[in-house]
């Protein structure tokens, strides 16, 4: 929980800088674009271990990253994490190129691609969980092989209506999934879902069962879902990725 915030400025630096009382020590918010950042994560490096003990063997962690600072990025780095997801290309080329020393880090694009970023995308991360239409999946492989990249792709699916959230129906991926394999330069993965926002705990299941069972129809691999409050359920239904934020860095503000 944020304990009592104050606010200092630095002409200096020409930012605004809230000091926040966490566990009886201060760390620094910087306030970047109207974004709050807070420098700070909130699980140990013991918790991250016990954490890693408690996914099944082919389950992997996807630290989402968005909104938090490469400080925050480094830490967990430092504990072992390699793979962090990004969903702002602005945001994330930055942090990209600090942790450039960092040779062994993975990147991942996990917002809605618009297709003006999909050069920048391709060129600096090595998956992308969210493939949402053909038309996007054939420029994503053109200009993949263009720039001599072939990025690991997810197919975004959307198994209940959501205004939100763009993806393939599952009659569409059934219909396309043919021509999608002869694309080249993609690497592809499997497929990522998203529970809309309001569904109950059961339906939430029954929707990773669907995406698991999908997936397997296809005769793909992976399954990209499950967040920090249900990450568990997904890997109970044969999640392979879990994108974890807030369990790892705390609340972005």
């Amino acid at each position: 929980m944020l304990g009592t915030m104050r606010k200092y400025t630095y002409p200096d630096l020409g930012e605004r800088v809230l000091l926040n009382m966490i566990n009886g020590r201060s760390c620094s918010i910087k306030l970047l674009s109207d974004d709050f950042y807070i420098d700070d994560i909130v699980i140990s490096s013991e918790g991250w271990q016990e954490l890693i003990h408690d996914l099944p063997i082919g389950v992997n962690l996807l630290a989402v990253s968005k909104g938090h600072p490469a400080s925050s990025i480094r830490t967990l780095v430092r504990y072992g994490q390699i793979n962090f997801g990004e969903s702002r290309v602005q945001e994330a080329l930055p942090k990209i190129e600090e942790l450039s020393d960092s040779v062994s880090l993975h990147w991942h694009f996990i917002g809605r691609l618009q297709t003006n970023k999909v050069r920048a995308v391709v060129r600096s991360f090595d998956f992308i969980h969210s493939i949402d239409s053909s038309p996007l999946a054939e420029r994503v492989s053109r200009i993949s092989v263009e720039e001599r990249r072939c990025p690991k792709v997810f197919f975004q699916v959307k198994f209940r209506e959501d205004s939100n959230k763009c993806g393939f129906e599952p009659r569409q991926i059934r219909e396309h999934i043919f021509s999608l394999r002869k694309l080249p330069n993609l690497d592809i993965m499997g497929l990522m879902a998203i529970p809309p926002i309001g569904l109950s705990k059961k339906e939430r299941i029954d929707l990773f069962y669907q995406c698991r069972d999908l997936a397997k129809e296809l005769d793909l691999l992976n399954c990209s879902m499950g967040m920090s409050r249900d990450w568990r359920d997904a890997v109970n239904a044969g999640a392979t990725w879990v994108r974890l934020g807030s369990a790892l860095f705390g609340a972005r503000l």
